[in-house]
């Protein structure tokens, strides 16, 4: 990462015109505050956690949603919100060195893949809105809830309440603040991915705020089509180019993505934008 890319990134993110988009990479240094385990964040780590600490056969191994939706037609769909509930709104963990650093910045807009509830801690004290994804949900044509925070607590809000020009926290694979929903299970991801291409998992309001946006994609590796999927449709309408990608040694089927999405990748680890960054004012 050249000096002048650095500051550039820097200044799109202070400015707005830069979104960080968060993958399970950034949380990597978190560790739970009784007993020091790593969170975790990855699609592996996931599954052992929520098999009790043991690996699942290597067909349910290859990707959390599918081992979710595994658990989910053999416990029920409760047993996987139940596990990610307790994983991430009950367990106390130490903080990551990216959202104390984000902290600083609060940019305006950030989309977050993790389900948990740093990024929200982050803007705890500042008004802001949150969408947070929903899927299978009957009685409403859209994936998602919105809440907005004011005076430290969250209340649900309607589309015609929102304020587009409060801090947008999007967490579209769920989270367990406010009220806990999550996209986990191949069903989920189904539902959601389809209703996210019929336009129906983003507000309209951030329809129109996304427009011309770039995007700076932090602890995400591109291998899975799934993760894929969800990214570009959350950054349709980016700019030119569409935004940055930290990867330290990106393969032939990542440099393939990015470069039909317009994404170029900058060969180096999302943890020297924090290293080499100047101090906030």
């Amino acid at each position: 990462m050249t000096p002048e890319l650095r500051s550039q990134l820097l200044a799109g993110l202070k400015d707005g015109s830069i979104v960080p988009y968060l993958g399970c990479g950034v949380l990597r240094d978190v560790v739970a505050v009784a007993g020091g385990q790593p969170i975790p964040a990855d699609s592996d780590a996931l599954i052992i956690a929520m098999n009790g600490g043991k690996p699942m056969s290597p067909k349910l191994m290859y990707e959390f949603p599918r081992a979710a939706m595994n658990v989910e037609l053999k416990r029920g769909r409760s047993a996987v919100e139940k596990f990610l509930t307790t994983t991430y709104g009950q367990t106390a963990w130490t903080r990551a060195k990216l959202h104390d650093w984000l902290k600083e910045i609060r940019p305006a807009y950030v989309v977050d893949i993790n389900r948990d509830t740093q990024l929200q801690d982050s803007y705890a004290d500042v008004p802001h809105t949150l969408i947070a994804g929903i899927a299978r949900m009957g009685g409403t044509d859209y994936r998602f809830k919105l809440y907005e925070r004011q005076e430290g607590a969250y209340q649900e809000i309607t589309l015609e309440q929102a304020d587009p020009a409060l801090p947008i926290l999007f967490k579209p694979m769920g989270t367990p603040v406010p009220k806990p929903s999550y996209i986990a299970s191949d069903a989920d991801y189904v539902d959601y991915i389809t209703e996210l291409m019929g336009g129906f998992s983003i507000p309209p309001f951030l329809k129109a705020y996304r427009k011309g946006k770039q995007y700076l994609l932090l602890g995400l590796r591109l291998n899975r089509d799934t993760e894929r999927m969800v990214m570009a449709d959350i950054i349709y309408g980016a700019g030119s180019p569409a935004g940055w990608v930290l990867i330290p040694e990106p393969n032939d089927k990542e440099r393939r993505f990015c470069k039909k999405l317009g994404l170029q990748i900058v060969e180096a680890d999302w943890s020297e934008l924090l290293d080499e960054a100047p101090a906030v004012a």
